[in-house]
């Protein structure tokens, strides 16, 4: 089991996160690209310090929507789709050759890739662009053969991805933030989703009904207020479990 995080997601002279302090938990760090938020100052900043501390680099592509923080959907057809996650990976491959180290893969942002996990022709589009860049691509833990059988006919290595810190619904689906418990705040809660995720055991949904998840990395929010302290925690029960 991985630990992967937002970070890199501050803008100009705006600060988001606390991507110096979480860093050395991670195992896979998924860097903003510029169109839901960042710059190539930060880019640059971010890569360099995922590089000190040995962490996987990933492409956190995402829409055009720096106002909502790419958490609003925008409309595009398929080939644009393509094109938008292109760009903005070409643009941190960019700046890691700078530095000297590489994006290992991809996982869309916010309402990106909220809409691939429901649009199977939005998802095909990210399919194409991971192809042709022939880089693995992140998506929320799932069962449905047409998502895993979409990625082997495209030769595409999927890494499924789970979330420590937000409800799921009964069907596997990462519960909207527009809902008031979207989001897991208590830290004991918190750890008790975690390490079933870990240990691929069930756990609770938003709706109370038992669902089980089999991911490879665990997703931790860097706009967390306490990611700190929850980075922390998800590292020390990712150890002990591989002990």
């Amino acid at each position: 089991m991985k630990l992967n995080c937002d970070v890199g997601e501050s803008f100009a002279a705006w600060s988001m996160g606390c991507d110096e302090q979480i860093m050395p938990y991670l195992d896979m760090a998924n860097i903003a690209c510029g169109f839901h938020a960042s710059d190539p100052d930060i880019m640059s900043r971010t890569v360099a310090l995922a590089k000190a501390h040995r962490v996987s680099i990933g492409a956190h592509p995402g829409y055009a929507d720096l106002q909502g923080f790419g958490r609003r959907s925008i409309a595009h057809t398929t080939a644009q789709i393509t094109h938008l996650v292109l760009y903005q990976v070409g643009a941190l491959q960019g700046i890691c050759h700078l530095h000297q180290t590489r994006v290992d893969y991809i996982k869309p942002h916010g309402a990106l890739y909220n809409d691939m996990m429901k649009d199977i022709q939005l998802y095909d589009a990210i399919l194409k662009a991971a192809h042709i860049l022939n880089l693995p691509l992140m998506i929320l833990a799932t069962q449905r053969s047409d998502y895993l059988q979409r990625a082997q006919h495209m030769n595409v290595e999927l890494i499924h991805e789970g979330f420590a810190d937000r409800r799921y619904d009964a069907c596997g689906q990462l519960t909207p933030r527009s809902h008031t418990d979207a989001v897991i705040e208590d830290i004991e809660q918190f750890s008790l989703q975690a390490s079933a995720i870990i240990g691929k055991q069930p756990f609770k949904s938003i709706d109370n009904k038992n669902i089980q998840l089999f991911a490879d990395s665990l997703c931790l929010h860097g706009d967390n207020p306490s990611v700190q302290r929850y980075a922390q925690r998800l590292r020390q029960l990712i150890d002990d479990h591989q002990q």
